[in-house]
């Protein structure tokens, strides 16, 4: 009798610490969860500090769009909200019909900025972009200019996409937010900048989150089987053409409905 309700003990203990342990997985701050991609960034970093976009070519129109989409109609509607850089943009251009077949029926919002490195979405964030919506979900895609640009570590660039999603998290509490692995660049797997993109990816799959932020990595879509990206795809080895958004599309949509169905 006596061994039986000590085993019953032990049994009760180990159950009560397997819950323990369950809740402090959940309530474990995200920041600690992405901890291996923050480690190695110095605190200084301009891709950490939020700034407008300042580059000669993007002054004339970057801040006029920002207030434009501050006002634009339909805003605070919004059931999707795409954010990121030029790829992201290009749903108003190169994706356009693809986006009116798709997105604009269900009621999508495009902050998409062509230049943005992740220090201009946080700038953009923290000057209203996202004031008064509450989109069930947010699809993110950030950091190629990060590689681009500057050829910031991609550790850093992993910290800025982090700091994007404690924003994200702070101001839109009830969305959900699907991050995108930042697409191939360059026409061949050896290319430094596509390699740099892939160490970053690596990196941002940590950041998936209890079922508030999803990782996804749909990049072998846009490649050959031999991984090489080609013009019919991304003319220019970074911008999808209309066949691009398609095949983005194609992909994305299946991974929008299993998100809203969980």
């Amino acid at each position: 009798m006596y061994l039986k309700r000590l085993l019953t003990l032990h049994i009760s203990g180990f159950l009560i610490f397997i819950i323990i342990l369950i809740l402090l997985y959940f309530s474990v701050p995200q920041s600690v969860a992405q901890s291996h991609a923050l480690n190695g960034c110095p605190d200084d970093h301009p891709a950490l500090y939020p700034a407008p976009l300042e580059e000669e070519w993007a002054i004339a129109w970057w801040i006029p769009r920002h207030e434009s989409k501050l006002e634009e109609p339909g805003r605070e509607q919004a059931r999707l909200l795409f954010l990121g850089d030029s790829i992201t943009q290009g749903w108003e251009n190169a994706g356009r019909e693809v986006w009116d077949e798709h997105y604009a029926p269900i009621g999508a919002f495009n902050l998409g900025f062509s230049g943005d490195r992740t220090e201009n979405v946080l700038w953009r964030l923290q000057h209203g972009e996202v004031d008064g919506l509450n989109p069930e979900i947010i699809i993110l895609m950030i950091g190629t200019n990060n590689t681009g640009h500057r050829q910031d570590p991609p550790k850093c660039t992993a910290r800025g996409i982090s700091m994007i999603l404690h924003e994200l998290q702070e101001r839109l509490p009830d969305s959900k937010i699907l991050l995108l692995a930042i697409f191939p660049r360059e026409a061949s797997p050896d290319g430094s900048l596509r390699q740099r993109n892939e160490e970053i990816n690596l990196l941002i799959a940590e950041f998936a989150y209890d079922r508030r932020v999803y990782f996804e990595n749909i990049n072998d879509t846009f490649l050959n089987d031999q991984g090489i990206l080609t013009e019919d795809v991304m003319p220019d080895m970074l911008h999808p053409e209309e066949y691009g958004y398609r095949l983005w599309a194609e992909n994305l949509n299946p991974i929008l409905r299993r998100i809203l169905n969980r």
